[in-house]
């Protein structure tokens, strides 16, 4: 399953990105919980999706798995180091043909914050 975070997209099929004792550790946390972790996890850095790649793949399956229906998620931080109730969150579900069209400009480098706003997110029109 491919997983559009901001302007990164993740294949959450590769390798688990958390161990099976992880996964049953946070089986316990609600979507509310992820969500919170999520903002908190991009107000220290809102350029997670490419600094820490291996935190950010982790925190798209956690959203995944807790609503399966959601395969793209953004988390618009205004600052570095910001208060994590600054971080705006948004999700939607994505047809499949746009994530690999989405994942196959990621992999060539053609994928930015732009780019990504204006397939999904609309956040920067006029």
């Amino acid at each position: 399953m491919l997983f559009l975070l901001n302007d990164a997209v993740f294949d959450l099929d590769d390798t688990c990105p958390v161990t099976a004792r992880d996964a049953r550790r946070f089986e316990k946390l609600g979507l509310d919980y992820v969500l919170e972790l999520g903002c908190e996890l991009f107000s220290e850095d809102p350029l997670l999706h490419r600094n820490d790649p291996v935190r950010a793949r982790r925190l798209a399956w956690m959203i995944a798995d807790r609503s399966p229906e959601v395969n793209a998620a953004m988390f618009a931080a205004p600052a570095q180091n910001c208060a994590p109730e600054l971080v705006e969150p948004r999700f939607c579900a994505l047809p499949r043909a746009i994530l690999r069209q989405l994942s196959q400009r990621d992999a060539r480098g053609k994928l930015d914050a732009v780019a990504a706003d204006r397939v999904v997110w609309n956040r920067m029109a006029a």
